[in-house]
């Protein structure tokens, strides 16, 4: 009985202070497991035939130059590409750590810009590192420079959205509102990555890759946050009345 109690007591300390940590190392180890294999495949072909397809399923097979849908729509992708930019996502971070600074939280502030600068290096270094030619397969609509496994588009999407919708959440005790937050997160990174494809730019596999090692990287930046929080090392949220 003396057992079964202290195994109970454990349990519940676990959910409440340590659960939600070991799932995040969960992922961010899932996550890590996860691009090294598609890096792998890449390297090694194995996304060619996959990668062609739908690259040439999004264009005109009478005019490669030519994106399927109306003018219009080529336009959206463009205006949508824009928004994984680094000068969008720069003006975006350097907004949002001012306005964290106004409020008080100077130290989540620099937090928020050191994720995102942190971010930006390391989807330059992994660039180097593996260093694959942008598709040659279908004329680019927009300009494009450097390599092109993994999107930096993609990557720096998701470290910056996915960070801040995080952040964000983390001061909303209503769990609709915190899932709304992540999901707007959500929906402008695949946006940002789709676009990237259309626009010829980027081999899906490129995407992929940028997605995940962002959401690695946006979970392992939460996860800090998260623990710096606790021993009060950057400023608390502030609880919102439900």
């Amino acid at each position: 009985m003396l057992l079964n109690g202290l195994v109970r007591k454990f349990l519940v300390w676990l959910g409440q202070h340590e659960l939600g940590f070991l799932i995040s190392l969960a992922a961010i180890a899932a996550g890590l497991w996860a691009f090294a294999a598609l890096a792998d495949e890449v390297m090694e072909g194995g996304t060619a035939k996959i990668d062609r397809a739908i690259l040439l399923a999004m264009r005109n097979p009478a005019n490669l130059a030519d994106p399927i849908g109306p003018p219009v729509i080529e336009e959206a992708a463009r205006d949508v590409t824009a928004l994984g930019g680094i000068t969008v996502l720069g003006l975006l971070t350097v907004a949002v750590a001012g306005f964290l600074m106004l409020g008080g939280k100077s130290r989540m502030a620099w937090f928020v810009v050191g994720a995102v600068t942190t971010g930006l290096a390391a989807s330059n270094l992994l660039k180097l590192v593996f260093h694959r030619d942008r598709p040659e397969l279908v004329p680019h609509l927009v300009y494009a420079i450097h390599a092109s496994f993994p999107s930096g588009h993609s990557m720096l999407s998701a470290v910056t959205y996915l960070t801040l919708g995080a952040l964000l959440a983390r001061s909303e005790t209503r769990r609709r509102m915190k899932a709304y937050v992540i999901l707007i997160a959500v929906l402008i990174t695949i946006c940002v990555g789709v676009s990237r494809v259309y626009l010829g730019v980027h081999w899906p596999s490129d995407v992929l890759a940028g997605w995940t090692a962002g959401a690695v990287w946006a979970l392992l930046c939460h996860l800090v946050a998260a623990r710096l929080q606790q021993s009060h090392t950057i400023e608390q949220e502030e609880e919102q009345s439900t």
